[in-house]
């Protein structure tokens, strides 16, 4: 009885000490809520997101972080900048082999395809064999995807042509024009590096999959009727995209006849002759380099049969001279101040963004079929760097193709050494072979980029599309109305909007 009080009191001391404990925390949470350390800056920010992509911590410990050396710390910052470095001292001559005949594959479809690419541009031809010369050799030692190939595509020279020519007409100054794009290409680059590096890869999806869906197709559509200018040797040919100005000034063509008939007979031979080879390579897998050769062979065959018939004297007209040789510098040539700096930065903006889409979407696309995960913020730092190191040797902007991508995977490309080897046949065809092209007809290259179009138009996808979600079937139809009726501008708002 006697130790109640005793018990008693130890308890009130207990729940004494208690409530001064409870005080004492909450007198601490209050001073830490009045003195908080201050945010990271910014600087901390980016470097996190620079050791987050080339430091991945399912790798290193913590503890090992801490006991290695500079020597390997420096080398493991280089391994993730340049996967090359990983897979590089396995490679084995049997993966060569297979590589070199990808490569040598690509070449032969990259050759043609580029040089019609950079004619969509508003470019000279030399630019888009360039554009598939230093991008490729960039992106074999940044790039993690095996498959991908990278060089220009038509949907992103269509873009380029469309916003610049608003900035500075490339008939007028084909100069200043040409100028402004590097600068475009520059500003791309730096884009999609600063997406990567503070992965920012949500960017990539802010496009919805309808809506690219929608807006390749009608970008398919326009770039197809602007060939029309090539394929029927039309001299009078209006700067507007839309298919309505397109066709108003064809039709005008042809009623006054500003055209000539046998650059329509040349060029719709050979897109007969593209189109069967594609259909027997889709048909029969082992017939794949089949369609991979026929551009090369088109333009090889149709440039004899002007030169042999002299047919540049009766109206077919050709792409005349064709400057060889390196890749030449283009650094001085940007032009980061002045009036036209904030559109360039602009459309350099945009152009990032649909190249960056449909880059990963490619490279995504054959990663899976291969079984191993693609890095989307790596894949963007790639990206970035080979555009800013195209803006300053006279490239425009690159991205991964689609169809060469194709080609390449079904040629059995092991690595991306098949895009180093593509990029040196290139470089060899600019050192040797430019002059042997001065009489190819310009309609074969129109040819060339229309039997590449069919690729891009997915009417099975945008069937399900509406079977799933029929609001995400009106952001591919709205996307495909305003690219077809109204402008890629317009086109890439509605696909925003939506």
């Amino acid at each position: 009885m006697g130790s109640l009080p005793t018990e008693s009191l130890s308890v009130e001391e207990h729940q004494q000490q208690q409530v001064e404990m409870d005080d004492t925390s909450r007198t601490e949470r209050a001073r830490w809520l009045l003195n908080s350390p201050d945010p990271p800056s910014i600087w901390h920010e980016l470097a996190g997101s620079i050791r987050e992509a080339f430091f991945p911590r399912n790798k290193l410990s913590s503890s090992s972080r801490v006991k290695q050396t500079w020597r390997r710390s420096a080398f493991s910052f280089l391994r993730g900048l340049f996967p090359i470095l990983n897979w590089g001292r396995n490679y084995k001559a049997s993966k060569f082999k297979s590589d070199l005949m990808a490569g040598l594959t690509l070449a032969s479809l990259s050759i043609p395809q580029s040089i019609g690419y950079a004619n969509l541009a508003k470019l000279d031809p030399q630019y888009g064999l360039y554009t598939s010369v230093i991008p490729p050799l960039i992106y074999a030692l940044m790039g993690s995807s095996r498959e991908i190939a990278i060089g220009p595509v038509a949907v992103v020279s269509m873009l380029l042509s469309a916003l610049m020519q608003n900035v500075q007409d490339p008939a007028a100054d084909p100069v200043a024009y040409r100028k402004l794009v590097f600068t475009v290409t520059f500003f791309a680059g730096v884009f999609q590096s600063v997406f990567g590096l503070f992965r920012l890869g949500f960017l990539v999806d802010f496009l919805s999959h309808a809506a690219i869906v929608g807006f390749m197709a009608g970008a398919a559509i326009v770039i197809g009727l602007q060939q029309l200018k090539g394929l029927l040797g039309i001299s009078h040919f209006t700067n507007k995209t839309d298919v309505v100005s397109v066709l108003g000034s064809v039709f005008s063509s042809l009623h006054h006849s500003y055209w000539y008939p046998l650059n329509f007979v040349l060029g719709c031979s050979f897109l007969i002759f593209l189109l069967i080879a594609r259909f027997i390579g889709r048909r029969n897998k082992k017939l794949f380099w089949l369609p991979a050769i026929a551009p090369l062979l088109s333009v090889i065959l149709s440039t004899l049969i002007v030169y042999l018939t002299k047919a540049d004297k009766h109206g077919v007209k050709i792409v005349k001279h064709i400057k060889g040789g390196l890749n030449p510098s283009s650094a001085h040539q940007l032009q980061l101040t002045g009036p036209h700096l904030g559109q360039t930065a602009k459309i350099g903006l945009i152009s990032a963004v649909v190249a960056l889409t449909e880059a990963i979407a490619v490279g995504r696309s054959f990663a899976s079929i291969k079984g191993y995960h693609l890095d989307g913020n790596k894949e963007m730092v790639a990206m970035g760097f080979m555009n800013i190191a195209g803006s300053l040797t006279s490239c425009y902007v690159a991205t991964g193709s689609f169809s060469r991508t194709a080609v390449n995977f079904s040629a059995g490309c092991q690595t991306v050494v098949s895009n180093i080897v593509m990029a040196i046949t290139v470089l060899l065809s600019l050192e040797l072979f430019t002059s042997l092209l001065y009489y190819t007809p310009i309609a074969i290259l129109a040819s060339i980029i229309l039997s590449a179009l069919p690729g891009l138009i997915d009417i099975n996808e945008a069937i399900n599309i509406y079977k799933v979600d029929k609001l995400d079937f009106l952001a591919c139809i709205g996307a495909f109305l305003g690219v077809l009726f109204a402008s890629v501008e317009i086109g890439l708002l509605a696909a925003e909007i939506f």
